[in-house]
């Protein structure tokens, strides 16, 4: 969905950049690099209060105690369909990147997370029915949404060798504001505040976020809406095979991040402070590890770092699964930690994957130079969309695994089991296609070929 375009500006308002080569080293060595980072960080404060209010909902039922009327089943319905709707609604802000433009659409995105803060102000007290807090909760979703519009804007600007590092912080700079959501409930909850406080923080911040986008970032006209990329991207099989990985990795996140309360309040007890103590931990490392994630990437190959990343994950599972059986919390949380801080790591390595694998494809059809960049960067930036996702319904399906294994067995442990198995399946996809010797070398078709060059997928 995105493409380099040689065609003069039109007469747009905002602030356009005509030309734009980042993989030119004089070029980004004279003005590339400092209007990439610039971007980046405006783009990272945006997504990062997108991220938050996403999230809300973590928090806001640790608020809801009795006088509510809700159960643990109808929380984590609630959180799921909030998850869901973050997933959904990162399709059209991909596209809308191209569209408006990266700084106009974050001017825009930002602004509407104003809707479903307001709504939760408006609210949020007991009496309030299940449905109409559903409804609310739905609007909430949008706010995931900034996380793919971001992350499409940004890929156009850094050049491939620099592209782990920067999604990587990008990602990471929106990943925290669970954590720092989650530490400014505590302090509102120690303070004895209501959650109508925590809500009415981060409004003046919307307001700051959208006017500084306004300010500081740029449209690149080089990006133009490309339906035939978004078609290219989903009939490529590796679009969808990253979905795949990525929901074991942000899917863990991101789902987690909206069940970790939960699960503390209703198998262990714990009251909403107590929960909110140690909530924010497991976000807040697996959002600063990110970066490292995409840095190691770029230095040792996603693949090689996805695939030994996911032995991890599954190894605190397991260690999940004991201390759960065992009801020993201290292990439990520690676990916990560990496994919020493997998909960081992991969100890290495998998004640096994306734009690898399709410049390998592009030099496995003989491409080169500015050519083979630009083909990657076509079918990676229209892939993110798809890939965000998807993705991001991994978070639904651990907030509905939780929900169907407290209704049945009365705690988390069968849901850890489910998470366990779907690891090991990940670890398996990752050898078999992207590092297992058969298919280390491989051309844009499939099959080998001695008359094109080739480069190896474990190097992406």
């Amino acid at each position: 969905m995105t493409a380099p375009s040689t065609a003069p500006a039109r007469n747009r308002g905002g602030r356009w950049i005509e030309h734009w080569d980042p993989e030119d080293e004089t070029f980004w060595q004279q003005s590339g690099e400092k209007i990439a980072r610039r971007n980046l960080f405006f783009s990272v404060l945006s997504e990062h209060i997108g991220f938050s209010i996403w999230t809300m909902w973590s928090v806001l039922v640790l608020f809801m105690g009795p006088e509510y009327g809700l159960t643990p089943a109808d929380k984590f319905l609630l959180t799921s369909m909030v998850t869901l709707v973050g997933a959904v609604v990162r399709v059209p802000y991909t596209f809308a990147v191209a569209i408006f433009g990266g700084r106009n659409w974050t001017i825009i995105s930002a602004g509407l997370l104003l809707i479903p803060t307001v709504a939760a102000f408006s609210v949020m007290e007991p009496g309030t029915s299940f449905n109409t807090f559903l409804l609310v909760g739905l609007l909430a979703g949008i706010g995931g949404g900034n996380f793919a519009s971001s992350m499409t804007n940004i890929n156009a600007f850094f050049p491939l060798r620099k592209k782990g590092w920067a999604l990587g912080l990008n990602a990471g700079g929106g990943n925290i504001g669970v954590p720092v959501l989650q530490l400014v409930a505590l302090a509102v909850i120690g303070a004895s505040g209501g959650p109508r406080v925590l809500l009415g923080i981060y409004i003046p911040l919307i307001l700051v976020a959208a006017v500084l986008a306004a300010l500081f970032m740029d449209n690149l006209t080089s990006v133009k809406n490309d339906t035939g990329a978004a078609k290219d991207a989903a009939k490529d099989a590796h679009t969808w095979i990253m979905s795949f990985l990525y929901v074991g990795t942000f899917g863990s996140f991101i789902g987690y991040s909206f069940a970790f309360g939960q699960v503390l309040t209703n198998q262990f007890g714990r009251t909403p402070l107590e929960a909110a103590y140690v909530t924010f931990i497991g976000p807040l490392l697996g959002s600063l590890i990110r970066p490292l994630g995409g840095w190691m990437a770029d230095r040792y190959g996603g693949a090689r770092i996805t695939l030994w990343n996911y032995v991890g994950m599954a190894a605190a599972t397991a260690v999940l699964i004991a201390a759960s059986m065992e009801k020993s919390l201290t292990l439990f949380t520690v676990a916990f930690v560990v496994l919020f801080v493997l998909s960081g790591l992991g969100n890290g390595s495998t998004y640096k994957m994306i734009p690898g694998i399709f410049q390998a494809k592009a030099v496995a059809k003989g491409l080169q130079g500015e050519e083979a960049a630009s083909y990657g960067r076509r079918l990676s930036g229209a892939s993110m969309g798809l890939i965000g996702a998807v993705g991001a319904l991994g978070g639904v399906g651990i907030n509905l695994a939780f929900r169907q294994s407290f209704l049945s067995y009365g705690s988390g442990t069968g849901a850890f089991v489910a998470f366990l198995a779907f690891y090991g399946v990940c670890f398996v996809v990752t050898w078999a296609v992207y590092l297992r010797r058969s298919a280390d070398r491989i051309t844009a078709t499939g099959g080998a070929s001695e008359a094109k060059p080739q480069l190896s997928y474990a190097e992406v």
